[in-house]
Parts: C-alpha cells; sequence; structure tokens
C-alpha cells in the first residue's frame, strides 16, 4: 500500500502524487479505500482511484539507483523489431502498458533505431509506431524527471550525457 505523499505511475496517466486516502462509504453500506491522486504533468486533475485496484497497472517510481543502472545498460539493451505491423503493434503496446523502464526504453529504441533504417531508404514510419514511441518517452521522461529532479524536457539530453561510451 502506498502513504501519502509517494509518488507513483499510475497506468498510461503517468507520474501521480498520493495527496489522500480516503474511505467512501456506498449506499448499500460497503465501505471501501481509495487513493486520491494528484497526476504531476497535468494540472487540476484529480484521480480517485480503490486501493485495491487491479485493473489500472500502479506501482511505486524507481529510485535515482535504479535510473543511473537503467542508463548504464542503454548500450547492452536488446532492441526488437517485428516486422508484421499487427502482431508488433499488439507487442509495442504490451510493453507501453507495463509501464516498466526498462520495457520502455527497449521500446523507444527499437522503434528509434528503425526509424533510422526506414529515413535511409527514403521511407516514413508508421504513424501508430511514432504514436507508441512519443507515449514511451512521455512516460519514462515523467518518471526519470521527477527522480532526477529536472524537467522531463531534460530528460533526453540527460540520458544521452550519462549514457557509456
Amino acid at each position: 500500500m502506498f502513504k501519502v505523499y509517494d509518488y507513483i505511475m499510475y497506468g498510461m496517466t503517468g507520474v501521480c502524487k498520493v495527496i489522500d486516502i480516503t474511505n467512501e462509504k456506498f449506499a448499500n453500506g460497503e465501505k471501501r479505500d481509495y487513493y486520491v491522486l494528484s497526476p504531476i504533468y497535468s494540472e487540476n486533475t484529480i484521480i480517485k482511484t480503490p486501493v485495491d485496484n487491479k485493473q489500472i497497472p500502479m506501482r511505486k517510481i524507481i529510485s535515482k539507483v535504479n535510473v543511473t543502472s537503467l542508463i548504464n545498460d542503454i548500450p547492452n539493451m536488446e532492441t526488437i523489431w517485428i516486422d508484421d505491423e499487427k502482431i508488433r503493434n499488439k507487442q509495442f503496446n504490451t510493453m507501453l502498458k507495463s509501464g516498466k523502464c526498462e520495457e520502455l526504453i527497449k521500446l523507444i529504441r527499437s522503434i528509434c533505431s528503425n526509424k533510422e533504417y526506414i529515413q535511409s531508404i527514403g521511407k516514413k514510419l508508421h504513424n501508430v509506431d511514432e504514436k507508441i514511441m512519443k507515449e514511451a518517452e512521455r512516460l519514462l521522461h515523467e518518471e526519470f524527471a521527477i527522480i532526477l529532479d529536472i524537467s522531463p524536457n531534460e530528460v533526453t539530453s540527460y540520458i544521452s550525457s550519462h549514457i557509456p561510451q
């Protein structure tokens, strides 16, 4: 269970701060605990979600040590590419929805490396792949930004300057 003031990743919403934990009573007398979440990069939004919500993945953000470790591992991370667009889309969406930083990095690297190849032969990346990559970058950048105490816009340059050569 999370505590008030914890930063968490909440599904595809991104980084949220737990601002309260409430107990709601329903008309049938049932009581349920809820997290009250404030998305960090979405002003004036409050989310209430059951503490035992199994449908939307929630996890505590990773530590700075884990961020450093992930960045150090980037050169060794595999990239994947599936030529069949439907299968690729399904696989990439599964990786995206996992919300795991390592999966998001693999996803971004895989699409980026394929984008470079596609552009070198005069073609354009599929819109679906571009959208998935942008969403993966948003989630990863939000989480890293909170941990590193920088803005999401600074994350790419931070990672670039800290990847081992």
